[in-house]
């Protein structure tokens, strides 16, 4: 590592993940005599945890209000056990790296950056997600759901990485499609970058750069490594 360090999100920087979370939710929902919700609103769930998503899920719908407020009879922690399970049987079925992801994380790789990965999804998903497309080797390591205590926001997980890396927070980026990711940075003292084409937005966060595509941010790291 000459350069630095650079930590991922993973959903909505690195893969579009989208229509296989919807899949996860709306078969939760229907397990329990719900509607489908639209794969844009189960988007918009998206950066805070599966418990999280599947709280807004379930209470944002008035079918769903209806049927809690009738009969008390959805237990959140079944819930997302119920979810989580569906997921992860079809955690990859239309889930894509996007575009020049692959590429440019070797070329990062190669150009002297560390790379590591940090999300609130559970480590368990990232790491089968993170193998299926073949680009586990690639990073230095992968906190999730699971591995600390708290999600971003909180700054735990990328402390706890600069620690075990033993990498200088001036050296680091975290890159982001979420406010999540930005005010996480913020708050543990590193540089906050935000790609524009993910599921989130920067809320009153202000990312140091913005990237449109994953090959902008390549060539920029890349032209700021030589």
């Amino acid at each position: 590592m000459k350069h630095g360090l650079l930590i991922f999100d993973l959903d909505g920087t690195l893969m579009d993940t989208r229509r296989d979370l919807a899949a996860g939710i709306n078969l939760m929902r229907r397990h329990y005599g719900l509607p489908a919700l639209p794969v844009d609103t189960v988007a918009g769930y998206v950066g805070n945890g599966i418990r999280d998503l599947v709280h807004r899920a379930l209470r944002d719908h008035p079918a769903s209000r209806k049927r809690f407020a009738a009969t008390g009879s959805v237990d959140l922690d079944e819930a997302v056990r119920t979810n989580y399970r569906f997921y992860r049987a079809h955690i990859h079925d239309e889930t894509t790296l996007y575009a020049g992801v692959e590429e440019g994380l070797r070329q990062l790789r190669a150009g002297g950056y560390a790379l590591a990965l940090i999300s609130n999804k559970s480590v368990e998903a990232c790491l089968e997600l993170l193998k299926y497309f073949r680009l586990a080797p690639l990073f230095a390591d992968v906190l999730g759901g699971g591995s600390v205590s708290e999600l971003k926001p909180h700054p735990e997980a990328i402390l706890a990485m600069l620690r075990k890396l033993k990498i200088d927070p001036n050296l680091t980026w975290m890159i982001g499609d979420h406010v999540t990711d930005l005010e996480a940075a913020r708050r543990a003292g590193v540089k906050s970058a935000f790609v524009s084409y993910g599921i989130g937005t920067t809320g009153k966060e202000h990312p140091a750069k913005t990237f449109a595509s994953f090959p902008d941010l390549t060539r920029f790291f890349l032209a700021a490594g030589q």
